[in-house]
C-alpha cells in the first residue's frame, strides 16, 4: 500500500458505504479510494495524484546521494 494512494483489492468486490448503499465491481483488481478525493468514491480515480505538496521541496535530497570518499 502506498501512503495516500488506493487500497488494491482482488475482485470482484461488494462495498457497503456508510449510508448503507452497496456498490459492486466485477473487475479482477479493484482500487479503493483511501484519500476520499475521488469523484467515483469508493473507487479510486487517481485524484490523490493531483495533491499539492507542501514542505520539503527545496534541496531536500541534494546531498543524499553523495557517498563521500573519506579522507
Amino acid at each position: 500500500m502506498v501512503p495516500g494512494g488506493p487500497v488494491l483489492v482482488e475482485g470482484p468486490v461488494e462495498v457497503v458505504l456508510e449510508d448503507g448503499r452497496t456498490v459492486t465491481s466485477d473487475r479482477f483488481l479493484v482500487a479503493l479510494c483511501a484519500c476520499r478525493r475521488s469523484r467515483s468514491y469508493p473507487f479510486c480515480d487517481t485524484s490523490h495524484r493531483r495533491r499539492v505538496r507542501t514542505g520539503d521541496q527545496d534541496g531536500d535530497d541534494s546531498g543524499s546521494g553523495d557517498s563521500g570518499s573519506g579522507v
